[in-house]
């Protein structure tokens, strides 16, 4: 128990979300770290500040790249054969190509605010945009690390960083594009750079980091051994299986499909989160959810891209863990990322309340635990939970909003928020005991909008 002189707030909650169930007038007293000392269900007032409405631990976003926020609405003209990923990938490699770390700290900022508005308290940033136009490093190496976790403290987001390890262009060890020049790193390079990172989010508030090989497009296997065994201890994001026709490429030079051959070679375990994972056959599906990693889903960006549907009802089935990110954050919306989950599923099976396991189980309440669950393990951080210990990460909703008058049942009030009202709901963000959303609304929105205004005005007529 934390001594009441290190006590920054104390609150009484109308009715939160506790890790055991719903509970009403429950006092959260938080450390002056940031962090939950004290948690009383059913409590009086006693002086303590009320904090009205219905508290959820915020969510994690486990899979972001900030920058791509700048490029929303970009790629929705359709090109002169069939668009797909790879079509969009070469907008982005345009958009980024006149980008200056003043950009993509503004840029992160106003992704960030969003997210904080939108149901969000802790982002994973998987960072591979690393150096200058033209592919130089910069004087400092981690200048875009640094621009990164300057966007995280003016928001208040809680960050993992993810620091992204690209070498190659493609699979067979191909050179990079010139599009992809600026995320060039050689696997020592990529260690000075980690220990960069490791200075720079030092000065963030309770900062995590962690590696993100970029694919095994980007990386080789003997890059993905050394930089696993270096660092052992946090979490190792990676893209897999997103497109078929990285399937192909993968089984066509490394004799087997890309979750296969992580589960087979990489020691997968559960410090891993492998984004997407779309493209998995029955076996990989089960040995993927045996093995404990996280799968990183981002349905709104999946669909964008005509990515496919992930195997949802099989890997729940097999008890996988998934949590859900922004990736390309062309809509920043957490209960809508959910939501979207949930309806791919019951377009591809053709039925309804698909990622429940329990007769009578609340799909939102399905949804919302397992994205905690699931993102608080792949973010390497103690958060995702109203408990002891925890950061003091609360999203409130609005009690009196109309969609809300007709709830029966407390789980019901997660139905209502992932399938219908949605961020409407959304009153208040705290984020390590700082209120960050009031009414809706980011502290700070009005500066971080005007900067981000002005440079993507400025980008869209370059």
């Amino acid at each position: 128990m934390q001594g009441e002189g290190m006590i920054l707030r104390s609150c009484i909650l109308d009715k939160a979300l506790l890790p055991d169930g719903w509970a009403d007038n429950v006092r959260i007293d938080i450390a002056d770290d940031g962090t939950i000392a004290r948690v009383q269900p059913g409590t009086e007032p006693d002086g303590a500040e009320r904090i009205r409405g219905i508290a959820l631990p915020g969510l994690p976003n486990l899979h972001c790249h900030a920058f791509q926020k700048g490029m929303a609405g970009l790629a929705e003209r359709r090109g002169p054969a069939n668009d797909s990923f790879w079509t969009w990938r070469e907008v982005m490699y345009r958009f980024l190509g006149a980008l200056t770390p003043d950009d993509v700290e503004a840029i992160a900022a106003y992704a960030y605010m969003e997210m904080l508005e939108a149901g969000y308290t802790s982002v994973g940033e998987f960072h591979y945009l690393h150096h200058d136009i033209g592919g130089t490093p910069y004087a400092d190496l981690g200048e875009m690390a640094a621009r990164i976790a300057a966007a995280s403290t003016e928001t208040g987001i809680g960050l993992t960083l993810l620091s992204s390890l690209y070498t190659y262009g493609g699979f067979g060890d191909a050179p990079p594009a010139p599009g992809q020049v600026r995320f060039i790193n050689s696997t020592d390079r990529f260690m000075t750079l980690m220990a960069r990172s490791r200075e720079i989010i030092s000065g963030v508030a309770d900062a995590a980091l962690g590696i993100a090989p970029h694919s095994l497009r980007a990386v080789s296997g003997a890059q993905l051994k050394a930089v696993g065994e270096v660092f052992a201890a946090g979490p190792i994001h990676i893209h897999a299986a997103e497109q078929t026709r990285e399937v192909d490429e993968c089984v066509a030079v490394l004799g087997a499909r890309p979750v296969q051959w992580l589960l087979d070679h990489a020691g997968v375990d559960e410090r891993w989160c492998l984004i997407h994972a779309t493209h998995m056959t029955e076996d990989e599906t089960k040995r993927l959810a045996s093995a404990g990693a996280v799968a990183g889903l981002c349905p709104l960006t999946e669909g964008s891209l005509g990515d496919g549907i992930f195997n949802g009802e099989m890997f729940l089935h097999a008890r996988g863990r998934f949590g859900i990110g922004t990736d390309s954050n062309i809509q920043i919306d957490a209960p809508a990322e959910l939501r979207q989950l949930e309806y791919s599923q019951r377009l591809k099976h053709r039925g309804r309340n698909v990622m429940t396991t329990v007769e009578g189980q609340s799909t939102g309440r399905s949804l919302y635990d397992a994205a905690l669950t699931g993102g608080t393990q792949a973010l390497g951080r103690k958060i995702g939970a109203l408990a002891p210990g925890h950061r003091a990460d609360i999203v409130v909703l609005d009690a009196d909003h109309p969609d809300l008058a007709g709830v029966r049942g407390d789980d019901m009030i997660l139905d209502i928020y992932v399938f219908s009202a949605g961020r409407a709901l959304i009153d208040k963000t705290i984020v390590g005991g700082i209120d960050v959303v009031k009414e809706g609304r980011h502290r700070s929105r009005d500066g971080i909008a005007r900067r981000y205004r002005q440079i993507v005005s400025r980008l869209s007529n370059a």
